[in-house]
């Protein structure tokens, strides 16, 4: 019997990256493999697109190319975004799957998400800078604006998979958690360990916030300079999912009256205009979409993808990455990442 075909079309990534030589093994064992630019699906063969079982990867996938992959089962999305490329109530129609990998970012993503709300309290970088430069505080000098994360009052916006890994780093600092997340009914959230609220709760009663939100039709820009008012004088704004949920103009003239402090890992333009405002202002953390990418987290993403596709081999639903659904996925706008 003939192996299954897989498409692959896995940019910005590639093969190497999100399988280890042993999981690498394996799919080229099972599955025969073919190679296809992200904009270049259209110029194979009719064969070889009828035959085609996976997608491996995110190309835009019209109808009239979809008509001609006769044999597809599944579009393996190999990071979170979903993009708006492709007729999804046709797929759903059929039958054929669109899942993402995107939960293998959530520890690494909420680990440094930890790192800059520690960072932010406890003033670490312009601390250390300061020493390298001589004129370090030392002592209790050093702390006059110093805060604990432990007992502090956070705020999630969101509680996908990013929001419920950020709960679980906090656990050991007993914070005391709530979280906005309209998509999800209060028991879900109080099942995992936080409080439902609302935004102005989460926003005004927090010390720290985490924003955690993917981006929708709904929500692009949603967060502006009314939003940071609401918050605390001195409260951390921790921006960890893309950056177009917020006002970032706003989110800077907060952080430069002094207001709040802020961290992000994401940015309206990647990578930033060497002169752009955010690059010096002080009280804003600044990390350049690092966070999620980590060998380890890509190397997962293989052992998922090879897992779920055994299962739809064998008749089964995938378990292990998540699936787009039909109610929500027209509403998201997350753009592609440009930098692996």
């Amino acid at each position: 019997m003939e192996r299954p075909l897989i498409l692959s079309s896995p940019d910005p990534r590639s093969i190497d990256m999100i399988f280890t030589d042993p999981a690498k093994a394996v799919l080229h064992d099972r599955y025969r493999i073919v190679e296809a630019a992200t904009d270049g699906l259209d110029a194979l063969p009719d064969a070889t697109l009828a035959e085609t079982r996976y997608v491996l990867g995110q190309p835009p996938i019209p109808a009239e190319l979809l008509a001609r992959m006769t044999g597809l089962r599944a579009v393996l999305n190999v990071e979170s975004n979903l993009y708006l490329n492709m007729p999804y109530e046709i797929l759903f129609q059929r039958g054929i799957h669109v899942l993402t990998t995107g939960a293998v970012f959530a520890e690494p993503v909420a680990e440094i998400g930890l790192a800059f709300a520690l960072n932010l309290l406890r003033d670490v970088v312009d601390a250390d800078l300061a020493f390298r430069q001589g004129h370090e505080l030392w002592g209790f000098a050093g702390n006059q604006q110093a805060r604990l994360l432990t007992g502090a009052t956070v705020g999630l916006i969101g509680f996908g998979d990013l929001g419920r890994a950020v709960k679980r780093v906090l656990t050991g600092f007993h914070c005391q958690i709530s979280a906005y997340d309209p998509w999800l009914p209060p028991s879900v959230i109080r099942d995992h360990g936080a409080q439902p609220a609302s935004l102005d709760v989460v926003l005004s009663g927090s010390d720290v916030v985490f924003c955690v939100a993917s981006v929708t039709g709904e929500n692009e820009g949603f967060l502006d300079a009314a939003h940071f008012a609401r918050m605390r004088p001195g409260a951390v704004f921790i921006l960890l999912s893309r950056a177009g949920v917020v006002n970032f103009d706003d989110l800077i003239a907060a952080v430069r009256s002094g207001h709040i402090f802020a961290a992000s890992d994401v940015f309206p333009e990647e990578p930033l205009p060497s002169d752009h405002p955010v690059r010096t202002l002080r009280g804003f953390l600044r990390s350049a979409h690092r966070a999620g990418a980590l060998d380890i987290a890509l190397k997962r993403m293989g052992d998922m993808v090879l897992e779920d596709m055994d299962l739809m081999d064998r008749g089964l639903p995938p378990q292990r990455c998540k699936r787009a659904e039909r109610e929500t996925v027209s509403r998201m706008r997350s753009r592609p990442v440009d930098k692996t």
